[in-house]
């Protein structure tokens, strides 16, 4: 992106599903629906949301085509290896890899859209394109603070790392360092939440993907180091000193009496969508 991205430049949302317990599937749904509202506050935004599953599932199909929201559903399966383990700490592996890297690959025209908008932006479309996930809580003045990116942006995120925030340091209007407790020499010491690329520097960098051998906490490392130094980083939300996105977590249900009336044939009709 040559300049600045005018305020109604398009963002592109990607957003990945990953494998879980049962019983935190359950809340897919209601995330999904809560960040779809969020969403429909934001002008000229497109949804592209990545599946983790085989193919398309009829909850998330449907939950897209209800959400009046430009959209593109993609589906790609986590592989076996990279799935969590039932008990395992979520930051044991890597996660959301295969998705992020299957929405680079539909923005540089590789296809596979299931549903939507199954067309990629073409040549010289300007927009950002920011990774989310889908229990975050995001405030609409993120997406507004980062249209201005012209590589990439960076802001802090609330309730992450053991922390109250994290996120960049700022000296005279540039990035001098990170505040975080966990490994800082880290080469980009940020939470997927915490950055935005512009989509022409993604176009012009084929082999920026997302490596899942990468070490705990190097995930957004793998990415950002193909893109850009870290003195480059541009500081967004008041010079990083506004927290408008946060790394809440969804609790896990209980279904204890759930799982008790179906071992008795009572449990909740299946037929009602949850």
């Amino acid at each position: 992106m040559s300049q600045r991205a005018p305020l109604n430049s398009p963002t592109w949302k990607s957003k990945h599903r990953r494998q879980r317990t049962w019983s935190y599937w359950l809340v897919q749904k209601a995330e999904l629906v809560r960040l779809s509202q969020t969403l429909s506050l934001v002008p000229r935004l497109h949804w592209l949301l990545v599946e983790d599953a085989e193919g398309p599932t009829p909850l998330v199909s449907g939950l897209l085509a209800a959400s009046g929201l430009l959209f593109t559903h993609l589906a790609v399966l986590t592989p076996k290896a990279q799935r969590l383990r039932e008990g395992e700490p979520g930051w044991v592996r890597p996660r959301g890899v295969e998705q992020r890297n299957r929405a680079l690959d539909w923005l540089r025209s590789r296809g596979g859209a299931v549903a939507g908008e199954k067309d990629p932006p073409p040549p010289g479309t300007r927009g950002v394109v920011y990774f989310a996930d889908d229990d975050n809580t995001y405030s609409r003045e993120l997406f507004e603070e980062m249209r201005w990116t012209r590589g990439v942006s960076v802001w802090p995120v609330g309730l992450v790392g053991g922390l109250r925030f994290e996120g960049p340091r700022v000296q005279d209007g540039r990035v001098v360092g990170f505040h975080t407790a966990w490994e800082p020499n880290r080469p980009f010491p940020v939470d997927m939440a915490g950055f935005a690329v512009s989509l022409p520097l993604l176009l012009a960098k084929p082999n920026a993907r997302f490596d899942a051998t990468a070490p705990r906490g190097h995930l957004e490392s793998s990415l950002l180091s193909h893109l850009v130094d870290p003195k480059d980083l541009e500081p967004r939300a008041a010079n990083c000193t506004r927290v408008l996105v946060w790394h809440t977590r969804t609790e896990k249900p209980k279904t204890k009496q759930e799982e008790q009336l179906q071992r008795q044939g009572r449990g909740s009709d299946p037929a009602v969508e949850v």
